[in-house]
């Protein structure tokens, strides 16, 4: 499995780990990649978007000519693993004219709606698919304020999507690489595989 994390900004050394763990729990093996530039997703299998900060982000990946990449990506039917900033960036509407969103994830999502950097907080989630709850790590996580059709809901925090699945995509508003829990990059990169074995 070749592995491309976005690092054009945000927690990129984070996801790479997590990668390698989630593989290696498999016994499949790992090359990791950061993709700061055209040219390197296409030749990866899977894709993670971490967390950062949205507007640059978005400001980013287009002027740098991966968005196209990304996008051709999902239409491959490639896995990829949007979290905080990176599903905010791959929703259809962040509800802020500043983040040019992809439209890849069916549903609007409001950024640091669960609050600031002092309003983080770690919660257990229960995630469909998986036996027990994940210990969720939030920090100025965006809140999935509406999904459409055909967007799937595998968790939710007060009754307020946090984990959803749309094709190829699952996105979340917490930090699963901030854990040593391989299970959230389990359900996006092994879906066939019955998630956390």
């Amino acid at each position: 499995m070749k592995a491309g994390v976005l690092a054009v900004q945000g927690d990129v050394s984070e996801h790479a780990a997590a990668i390698r763990r989630a593989a290696a729990a498999h016994d499949e093996p790992a090359a990791v990649v950061e993709v700061r530039e055209s040219g390197v997703l296409p030749d990866c299998d899977v894709l993670l978007c971490p967390g950062g900060e949205s507007t640059t982000i978005s400001r980013l990946i287009h002027r740098e000519g991966i968005a196209t990449e990304i996008r051709d990506h999902v239409t491959a039917e490639k896995p990829v693993l949007a979290t905080c900033a990176g599903l905010i960036v791959l929703s259809r509407d962040a509800k802020d004219d500043r983040v040019e969103t992809l439209g890849l994830i069916d549903a609007t999502v409001d950024r640091n709606a669960f609050g600031r950097q002092a309003d983080s907080f770690e919660a257990p989630l229960a995630v469909d698919g998986l036996a027990d709850p994940f210990h969720a790590v939030f920090i100025r996580a965006p809140l999935i304020d509406a999904v459409d059709e055909g967007v799937e809901v595998l968790a939710s925090w007060e009754d307020r999507p946090v984990l959803v699945r749309d094709g190829p995509i699952v996105g979340c508003s917490f930090h699963p690489e901030l854990t040593d829990d391989p299970r959230v990059h389990d359900l996006a990169f092994f879906p066939e595989l019955e998630a956390g074995v």
